[in-house]
């Protein structure tokens, strides 16, 4: 068993808060996630998130005009300068304030950064070469009486703009110019959100915050003007186009009003070439004015809640809107009234997640209701079911057919057609219970619930939605259930410190049930169903052989979930009681090792025969979150023991809807006595891949995907010293593909394999996997099934799969049986489904091109008709 997963994608959320921005080509958006940085691709429909992480919460990116250099800066003003296109840290710096917006010249040459009231401007690193201290500081610009909210460019950079609360904007160069001195934009009645100049450079925009757009012009010569006027006149005369904006003096041409009560302006963007004005109301209304005449284009009203980030791709097309109230993100093509991308995480906590049996899909479900299904090469949400009315508690798929089941506190099951989107059956308790856990027979035709209030356990007919049986027995809310792979079995876990394993066809009813030391949290059978597993309150992990009714192992994993310390903790994270046991368990796919995780930052894989621990991985390091510092700051604790984290800092907010706290009492999470929640790094639910080459984890931040990367990986094993890849490249040459090809598995490197693997011809397909080793099938199933979703030579891996499995049928056969092979034949049954989904969109397609064509001809071939009648 391969331990090494790495970070692959962040899904269930797509915006937290800061700016949004697009990529150079405008094919591409970038959005902060937390402290994380994910990718939208548009056009490819493919979602990616960056591997780095800053240490809290991102407040501001900005992207080079080239694409080549991001620059993300946390909550605290510390900055990470990442190479985009290969997601590596080059730098770490400290701008050591709070940042609102940073901005790359359009030269790409400078940084320009806003600091509290004063701007600074850095030279922007190279990013092709290691530096000791990449970041120079230019110039440091002051002038403004309070927090500078934006910057803006002039085209040619030699030039920027700045806006602030204090209701001006502000003009500075770049360079010292002689006579020169900033100008001030003043008569706004609010802070000043944005300005902007024009292609052409004769116009400047200022937007405020209470909906009041200036247009300024340079004034007329023949205007009265004080000596200062007249020297800069002088100077103007005398100055090159590079500081013409400079040397303009500029006034107020016309002012245009939104006039819309209760309504303020929260963010803008403009789109220079199109002269496009965008503005992101407080209402959860856009609107798109076309300046300088100020005529309003569209208006769409795209949610509740007001709009925090807007964004315009280069080309003008495509507006970007990200709300952080909704955690959503939009993608609008404004020319045609149509939605480009519209995605949206859980509005609060994620709960519970399951894989579909092709591994192609994951569900997840949240405290706000909502059971959503995510594609998990594109990383979207394709599919969102609202019926439940309170908090979805657990979620499963069918073994068998698109179905997928989920309970929640409401009372009810549901199970929902993936075909056609419904829900199409709902199950129900005789009494109105509240549902905390669920399992689903492997033949989809039963379902089990359990109860938090009866402690009863209900199973159902899907076919008939009919209420089977109810098991009695547990004295309190039953938290887990699990059904054997063989479906004999159904086990239930309990709080009344029992695990109870119900046999579903016998006739007996009598349960001897398995005593544990401390409440039940969670169950899990391994895939052969002859073992069952259950994790405990006092952080213990219980193993029993089902056959037997006998334990066969515990280990003790205190110490090992345990870690993290919350603000507000007396304690250290070593003697905390809290967050040490673990509430969710999960088998790999060959049965060899679990994965568990609980409340806390770290997820525990262990070795089931040794019973002991084989890697460790946190979850976050995301430091605006509780529970992922090991020792807290002395600095910020008070008198009294208290963290200055905690003082309640809305009052100093500038907005009214800000400053308000518009929670109602009980509706918080958490205790309801503080006035503030703080989330908590925890692992709701872990669940592996049926493939068993990715994992997943519902954290607090999202749905985290770890995956194997096996691009470098090394195996030593049949090596000599004439195994090199000089010598692989001679075999192949001399069209020895058999012995090149055990060569490439031997060295284990994925390019040299892929080579090989291209290189054989397609008539030697079947005579080389017919006398391939049965030793390297594995491999080669897992390569191809890897191969056929990468690669455009669908012909040429379909030839190789018919000739794998036509070779090597009758072994895989027998061994898939132990689940040696089970996790490679997922695998390759993932890529056909996904293959087989491609041909089908790609041939509905091509028939609907030909009958518009066929249709097109007919059409053309009446008119003809017509004409030539007319004429006789």
């Amino acid at each position: 068993m391969k331990s090494n997963y790495k970070f692959s994608n962040l899904c269930g959320t797509v915006y937290r808060q800061g700016n949004i921005v697009f990529t150079s080509c405008g094919n591409s958006i970038l959005s902060p996630v937390g402290n994380r940085v994910s990718v939208f691709d548009l056009v490819n429909n493919k979602s990616r998130t960056l591997p780095f992480e800053n240490r809290k919460n991102i407040s501001a990116i900005a992207l080079s005009p080239d694409s080549n250099v991001l620059v993300s800066v946390d909550e605290d003003g510390r900055a990470l300068l990442v190479n985009f296109k290969r997601g590596v840290v080059l730098h770490h710096f400290n701008f050591h304030k709070s940042v609102r917006a940073i901005v790359f010249s359009p030269d790409s040459k400078y940084i320009a950064v806003t600091h509290a009231s004063h701007i600074q401007v850095w030279r922007t690193p190279n990013h092709l070469v290691r530096e000791f201290a990449p970041f120079v500081l230019h110039r440091t610009y002051t002038g403004h009486h309070d927090d500078v909210l934006s910057i803006q460019w002039a085209p040619d950079s030699s030039c920027f703009i700045t806006t602030s609360r204090d209701m001006t904007a502000r003009l500075f160069t770049l360079n010292p110019l002689e006579g020169f001195r900033p100008k001030t934009f003043a008569g706004h009645r609010d802070a000043v959100i944005g300005a902007y100049f024009s292609a052409d450079g004769q116009h400047i925009y200022t937007v405020s915050r209470d909906g009041a757009v200036f247009t300024w012009k340079a004034k007329a010569s023949d205007e009265p003007s004080d000596d200062e006027d007249e020297d800069m006149q002088v100077a103007a005369s005398t100055s090159t186009d590079a500081n013409l904006i400079a040397r303009t003096r500029w006034g107020v041409h016309k002012r245009h009003y939104l006039n819309l009560p209760s309504t303020r302006v929260v963010s803008s963007t403009f789109h220079c070439p199109s002269s496009l004005l965008v503005l992101g109301l407080s209402t959860g209304v856009f609107g798109l004015w076309e300046l300088p005449a100020f005529s309003s284009l569209h208006t769409l009203s795209i949610s509740q809640q007001k709009i925090t980030s807007v964004a315009v791709n280069p080309q003008g097309e495509w507006l970007a809107f990200g709300s952080t109230t909704l955690g959503q993100l939009l993608v609008w093509e404004w020319q045609s009234e149509s939605y480009v991308l519209k995605q949206q995480g859980h509005y609060f906590d994620m709960n519970t997640l399951s894989w579909a049996p092709d591994g192609q899909y994951v569900a997840t479900g949240g405290d706000d209701g909502k059971v959503k299904v995510w594609n998990v090469n594109s990383g979207f949400c394709f599919v969102t079911f609202s019926e439940h009315s309170s908090a979805v508690s657990c979620v499963e798929f069918a073994k068998q057919g698109q179905v997928l089941f989920s309970a929640s506190l409401d009372g009810t099951v549901r199970a929902f057609d993936l075909v056609r989107y419904r829900n199409f059956r709902t199950f129900t308790s005789p009494q109105p219970v509240q549902f905390s856990s669920l399992a689903v027979d492997p033949s989809g035709e039963v379902v089990a619930a359990g109860s938090t209030d009866s402690f009863e356990i209900f199973l159902w007919s899907v076919q008939t939605g009919r209420l089977l049986d109810v098991l009695a027995g547990h004295e309190g809310p039953v938290c887990s259930l699990a059904f054997s792979p063989t479906g004999d079995f159904l086990a239930s876990g309990s709080w009344d410190k029992t695990v109870r394993v119900w046999t579903m066809y016998g006739r007996s009813g009598a349960v001897e049930p398995f005593t544990l030391s401390a409440d039940v949290l969670a169950l899990a059978f391994r895939p052969d169903g002859k073992e069952l597993t259950a994790s405990t309150l006092d952080g213990q992990i219980a193993f029993w052989d089902v056959g037997q009714g006998k334990q066969t192992g515990i280990i003790e994993g205190r110490k090992d979930v345990s870690g993290g310390r919350r603000i507000d903790d007396r304690r250290t994270a070593a003697n905390s009681a809290s967050g040490k046991s673990f509430n969710s368990l999960t088998y790999t796919a060959d049965g060899r090792c679990l994965l568990a995780g609980g409340n806390s930052k770290y997820v525990v894989l262990y070795d089931v025969a040794d019973g002991v621990m084989v890697r460790k991985f946190q979850i976050s390091e995301n430091l605006s979150l509780d529970g992922t510092q090991e020792f807290l700051d002395s600095r910020k604790i008070m008198d009294g023991g208290y963290s200055a984290e905690l003082v309640d800092d809305r009052g100093d907010e500038s907005d009214l809807e800000d400053r308000a706290d518009q929670s109602l009492p009980g509706a918080q999470r958490g205790d309801l006595g503080k006035r503030k929640y703080r989330q908590e790094a925890r692992t709701k639910c872990v669940r592996f891949s049926p493939t068993g080459r990715a994992w997943a984890a519902a954290s607090t931040e999202g749905l985290l995907i770890y995956s194997v990367d096996d691009s470098i990986a090394f195996d030593p094993f049949d090596l000599d010293i004439d195994l090199t890849p000089q010598s692989l490249l001679a075999v192949l040459a001399n069209h020895e593909y058999l012995k090149a090809l055990i060569m490439a598995f031997r060295l284990n490197e994925k390019p040299l394999i892929h080579r090989v693997y291209e290189s054989i011809p397609h008539a030697d397909i079947r005579l080389i996997a017919r006398q391939l080793p049965v030793v390297y099938v594995e491999q080669m199933v897992r390569f191809v099934a890897d191969h056929l979703e990468k690669s455009p030579h669908l012909e040429f891996d379909l030839v190789w799969i018919r000739s794998l499995l036509t070779a090597h049928g009758r072994y895989l056969r027998d061994h898939s049986r132990s689940g040696e092979y089970a996790s490679a034949l997922r695998e390759l049954k993932k890529g056909l489904a996904d293959c087989e989904t491609t041909i089908a969109k790609l041939c509905n397609e091509n028939s609907w091109t030909l009958d518009y064509l066929i249709d097109q001809a007919k059409v053309h071939q009446n008119r003809e008709v017509g004409m030539q009648i007319e004429v006789a």
